[in-house]
């Protein structure tokens, strides 16, 4: 399977050579960061009535202070999907001072 020369890409091959099968429907964690909790707080308001991603978790980074929203999307992991998500996300995030950093996919509990 090939994929295009980005981060995205390259993260998508990893998880492929890893045995992921990558037409399945999985959970994608998608990470924002934010410098203020109250500005976390306030994105992950509105980030959890969306319906495309009901589910969020706010941790504060140990060694950094920074505050990480972590939104959890059920999708298929297709690179453009992954691209308009990681867009979409970051376009509400910026309005509370928020922006993205990357994505993952864990395997699923099932396995």
């Amino acid at each position: 399977m090939h994929f295009p020369d980005d981060d995205n890409g390259q993260l998508l091959a990893e998880i492929a050579a890893a045995g992921i099968d990558l037409a399945q429907m999985h959970t994608i964690d998608f990470y924002i960061l934010f410098e203020q909790k109250v500005e976390a707080e306030k994105f992950a308001t509105v980030i959890i009535e969306d319906e495309l991603a009901p589910t969020t978790e706010l941790v504060q980074c140990k060694d950094t202070g920074i505050w990480e929203v972590v939104t959890q999307v059920q999708m298929v992991p297709d690179h453009t999907l992954l691209g308009q998500t990681e867009q979409y996300l970051e376009s509400i995030a910026n309005g509370y001072n928020g922006y993205g950093d990357g994505w993952g996919l864990m395997e699923d509990e099932q396995h």
